[in-house]
């Protein structure tokens, strides 16, 4: 998910979203995004997590990252 929130000097703010599946963690995704930017280019971090029940009454937690940056150009 990329969301346009407004323009800089240096290139667009943009928004990637990175949340936990069942065979993919968010946390490794992040960084291997982030392996990939300047750290001029990172605005900011957030972090978040929902623990979700299934009808089985086990429970999971689910984390989402949201990464803030500014794009080249």
């Amino acid at each position: 998910m990329q969301i346009v929130t407004g323009r800089g000097g240096t290139g667009m703010i943009q928004v990637k979203e990175f949340v936990d599946t069942d065979n993919s963690y968010a946390e490794h995704k992040a960084n291997q995004f982030l392996a990939g930017l300047k750290e001029e280019q990172v605005v900011n971090i957030c972090y978040g997590s929902v623990v979700k029940s299934t009808p089985s009454r086990t429970e999971s937690q689910r984390s989402t990252i949201l990464i803030v940056y500014r794009t080249n150009g």
